[in-house]
């Protein structure tokens, strides 16, 4: 077992309670198993790449905190066996650590565990929720590490490592020392931050940057498609349902009336048949379950095979030389990867650029046999698909209340 350059380097950065930020296929998991090893009297060296490391009751029992897919998928497993571990005791060189791999879902079960080390894998520690409370008890009696891709957007989104690190009491005191409110919103609407500085020395305390320079280099082409211009701006203008016979009651309603316009349009389908002219392996990423049902329902050329990964089907990769993967963005944008394809098509944008980020990643690994990779995205000229885009390309979220405000018909 080997590591990288990048990984001993951030290795050698790295701290309890510290944010491990890699781009997705960085190798973050290794490494974090590598600082686990050695803060427990293993080396990394020696014969077969590794000193072992100790085997009593002071060893520290291991918690690994990740998707349900990638539990699931037992890709922590793979990780763990470099350093001759398992869940299973019977596999593992070890009598004495421990090792449970389990989803953010059940955090629960170890809110009171202590004297153990805990990895929380794929970022989740964002607002006030069951969760954040769930790490604080487990930071407190725990030592930690958090890995991620993409660790936050705003200053708000890493007050809880802050404070897991001792630099506020609780979020309270973060936004009374460094929010800025606006003065007109109807409720509390943070717009600005006091002394960033200060945020920005305690920021670079906890993040630990891994400097991997990917050996793939990403093509991203935009692919314009049509949509019906009447129907979209009758629906802009009246801002009633069709197809249900009533108003629609919030800005979320009438975004996804219009999205639904310029994502159903018969020139998507054409396009998307083009490109799998040319990419015979394509995963393609879709938001809503109508989307789902126009890429079910398409006549696809002869020999492709069409597998699902979403809240209705987990089926696998599908084999062979012709087929396409289907992924709806919430439920496997992360916590999977695949070596076996070029090509990412998005059927319809994301509003989060965390989550575009998250899906390119499942193909830009460190051993994909790729060089180049190919991101195609299908899109259209209408007010909503580009007011998206740009926010995208900002490294925003999309925020549907304030474009229907704005947006002129």
């Amino acid at each position: 077992m080997e590591l990288r350059k990048h990984q001993e380097d951030a290795l050698k950065k790295m701290h309890n309670g510290c944010i491990l930020n890699g781009r997705v296929g960085s190798g973050k998991s290794l490494t974090a198993l590598a600082y686990y090893y050695i803060l427990n009297g293993g080396e990394i060296g020696g014969v077969d790449g590794l000193m072992p490391m100790g085997d009593d009751e002071s060893t520290q029992d291991l918690y690994i905190i990740t998707t349900a897919r990638k539990r699931d998928k037992g890709e922590w497993e793979e990780e763990l066996a470099n350093f001759c571990m398992s869940t299973d005791r019977e596999k593992s060189l070890y009598h004495y650590p421990k090792v449970v791999i389990d989803s953010w879902n059940n955090m629960h079960k170890y809110a009171d565990v202590s004297g153990a080390f805990f990895i929380f894998d794929e970022q989740r520690l964002v607002g006030k929720g069951v969760w954040v409370e769930q790490f604080y008890k487990i930071a407190k009696n725990n030592l930690w590490i958090l890995l991620s891709a993409t660790p936050g957007d705003t200053w708000s989104d890493y007050v809880p490592v802050f404070v897991a690190n001792g630099y506020f009491k609780n979020r309270t005191e973060f936004e009374r020392k460094h929010a800025i409110y606006s003065r007109f919103a109807k409720y509390p609407l943070i717009t600005g931050y006091y002394n960033e500085g200060w945020l920005l020395r305690i920021k670079s305390n906890i993040l630990v940057e891994m400097d991997y320079k990917a050996p793939t280099e990403r093509f991203h082409e935009t692919v314009y498609c049509g949509y019906d211009i009447k129907k979209y701006k009758r629906l802009m203008r009246y801002r009633f349902d069709e197809d249900r016979g009533v108003p629609f009651t919030s800005a979320s309603e009438l975004c996804q009336a219009l999205r639904r316009v310029v994502n159903s349009d018969q020139s998507r389908i054409d396009a998307y048949l083009s490109l799998l002219q040319e990419h015979s392996k394509a995963i393609v990423f879709y938001n809503y379950d109508y989307e789902l049902d126009i890429l079910r329902g398409i006549h696809y050329p002869r020999g492709f095979k069409v597998a699902e990964w979403n809240g209705h089907k987990h089926e696998d990769i599908p084999s062979g030389k012709r087929w396409v993967y289907l992924v709806q963005y919430a439920a496997g944008c992360e916590g999977w990867n695949c070596t076996e394809t070029d090509t990412i098509i998005f059927w319809s944008q994301t509003y989060s650029y965390k989550q575009q980020e998250q899906a390119c990643g499942r193909i830009d690994r460190m051993n994909t046999p790729f060089k180049d990779l190919f991101y195609f995205h299908l899109t259209s000229h209408s007010p909503i698909d580009i007011t998206i885009d740009r926010t995208l390309k900002c490294k925003q979220k999309f925020n549907e209340t304030k474009f229907i405000s704005f947006a002129k018909f």
